[in-house]
């Protein structure tokens, strides 16, 4: 033994680390922080720091797209929550992918039409109301730092596991601390070749582990079987049971749900309410049904309502083009989501010790760990290749996040409220400060999300998203009546409501305000607390409605021109581009 793996083995700086796990990981780092550098000599203008010049190719943008959107929760959180709470965790993959389908159909095409660096700039444009732009910019940054928990969560969790003396902490603030600074150096021009290569990266690192797991411990109908109880029940009647429909199961720890349970649609997840108010299954059902509900309408409007998604199609030189690139978002995405829960059926037979483990140690890691049940140098290196793809989901999506809260920050508030004179220069130097200050604060609240799994608090962020962005975006671009009073009431309305539900159920959770005794009382004002989309997108709809029917006087008197760039073939040549004054910028 010699060289590396001698270093470690020999209990060195990094004593009790794999080296391969170790090194694919730091690879993965320096690759990424060296394309970041490299990509940012590019990025010379205002313009390509907020929307990469415009002139981003389908193919490059939909794999950046995906590489943004495939987050930590997408990488290792559908597994970890499939493990954990067995299929009715299934429509977090399903409606993620599904989401996409409303950008494509409503959204996508006009958005970019419309022609504006951020969602403040198009709500400003479409209803002429510096004020408004101010209520956007809240709402980008409540959706980023609920988005950016999960992400830090997953950060530390993945460096908790390669460095196994690390405190959570530690790998929250180390990461972060990377991305802030790939961030700054480059904006979106800077990321967006980094978050292309890293899709493909993840899509390698999902995929080889399961085949490779598939073929050594049986197939997935067979692990599947093991848990519905189909292979005890042929081996009762008496019936041949091939070595394609058995599998070697550890005994499940006490912690772990019952096969029942885990396996039935309506699960863990969507009962625990009704279940923790001492209701038999039977009258749980109606709870879980709303419970699900909830979770589809948050997953699906919350998708067409993200800021750091919806910024990238500003990056496309048309219309047209962000429609094309929905479409290949859709089908790369959708390719993704077949392995993750996978790994999380796999992970019930083969490691069920993690069931027992809370925080950066239970079932959130799953996909880091089973690579390891085989044992040996090949174990390690499909762990490392494993660990490195966790570490391009966080960081791809991490940077999205903070290049889209940072324009909110370094675009709408200084460059167009507090110095509507700053020259380009002065709007960069901006976003790099801006980056810095963002990434300090969504350090700060990662390090105390540990014990919340990673993909409930990314519904959170978007049942947030779903009763604040989505009912503003489609009701804008395809309702001339709206009026600016409607749509701010009704996205203030629905989206506080959504924002102060899901921060109680977090409070409550990490028992910094303990209301137990409340939620077991009141099942269904905990589902609709935790999963508050169900009444919240009816809520801003409804208001917008309302109150633009109050108002219509105040119906924009340019509305009609509006709505044809929106909507017009961009061949009659009437796409405009609402940032006229920056022209300088681009």
């Amino acid at each position: 033994m010699s060289g590396l793996p001698f270093f470690f083995a020999a209990g060195g700086l990094f004593g009790g680390v794999d080296p391969w796990i170790f090194g694919f990981s730091f690879v993965t780092v320096v690759v990424t922080v060296w394309m970041g550098f490299r990509s940012a000599k590019t990025s010379k203008t205002a313009s390509d720091f907020f929307v990469a010049g415009r002139s981003v190719s389908v193919g490059w943008n939909a794999s950046a797209i995906s590489g943004e959107y495939l987050s930590a929760a997408s990488f290792m959180g559908v597994a970890g929550m499939v493990m954990s709470s067995g299929y009715d965790a299934l429509w977090y993959p399903v409606c993620y992918a599904c989401g996409y389908l409303f950008l494509l159909l409503f959204i996508a095409g006009p958005l970019r039409r419309f022609g504006a660096y951020t969602i403040p700039d198009f709500a400003e444009g479409r209803f002429d109301s510096p004020l408004f732009r101010k209520i956007a910019v809240c709402f980008v940054l409540f959706i980023g730092f609920f988005y950016t928990m999960p992400q830090m969560k997953g950060a530390g969790t993945t460096l908790a596991y390669i460095f196994p003396g690390m405190p959570y902490w530690g790998g929250v603030v180390l990461v972060g601390a990377v991305i802030t600074l790939n961030v700054a150096l480059g904006g979106m021009k800077g990321i967006t070749l980094v978050q292309a290569f890293q899709y493909w990266m993840k899509m390698f690192a999902i995929s080889l582990p399961v085949f490779v797991l598939m073929s050594v411990y049986g197939f997935y109908g067979a692990h599947l079987g093991a848990n519905d109880g189909r292979v005890e029940k042929l081996a009762r009647a008496g019936e041949s049971v091939s070595i394609t429909q058995a599998v070697e199961r550890k005994p499940l720890v006490e912690k772990a749900p019952a096969d029942t349970a885990w396996i039935s649609p309506f699960g863990p997840l969507t009962t625990k309410a009704a279940k923790a108010a001492g209701l038999n299954d039977e009258q749980a059902r109606p709870y879980s049904l709303v419970y699900t509900y909830s979770l589809i309408i948050a997953l699906v409007c919350g998708t067409a309502g993200l800021p750091h998604i919806l910024v990238r199609f500003y990056t496309n030189p048309d219309g047209v083009a962000a429609k094309r690139t929905t479409m290949w978002v859709m089908i790369l995405i959708g390719i993704f989501y077949v392995f993750p829960p996978v790994f999380g059926v796999l992970g019930r037979n083969l490691a069920p010790e993690l069931y027992a483990a809370t925080g950066a140690k239970g079932t959130d890691k799953i996909v880091l760990e089973l690579p390891r049940a085989l044992g040996g140098v090949w174990g390690s290196i499909l762990s490392g290749i494993t660990c490195a793809g966790a570490f391009a989901a966080f960081m791809s999506t991490f940077s999205g996040l903070l290049v889209s809260m940072t324009g909110a920050l370094a675009h709408d508030v200084y460059g167009r409220m507090l110095r509507p004179q700053a020259t380009p220069e002065q709007r960069m130097r901006m976003f790099k400060l801006a980056a810095v200050l963002i990434g300090a604060v969504a350090i700060g609240l990662g390090t105390q999300v540990e014990q919340l799994q990673i993909n409930f608090m990314v519904g959170q962020a978007f049942a947030i998203a779903a009763a604040s962005y989505f009912p503003l975006l489609f009701m804008s671009v395809w309702w001339r009546g709206m009026t600016m009073a409607g749509a701010a009431t009704g996205m203030l309305g629905g989206g506080l409501a959504a924002l102060a539900c899901t921060t109680l159920t977090n409070l409550s959770d990490l028992h910094y305000v303990e209301l137990g005794g409340f939620w077991k009382a009141n099942p269904l004002f905990r589902i609709l607390c935790e999963q508050p989309a169900i009444w919240t997108v009816p809520l801003a709809i409804t208001l917008m409605i309302v109150v633009s029917k109050l108002t219509a006087r105040a119906v924009p008197g340019d509305i009609r021109m509006k709505m044809l760039v929106l909507h017009a073939p961009e061949t009659l040549g009437l796409k405009q581009e609402y940032i006229q004054e920056h022209g300088g910028a681009h």
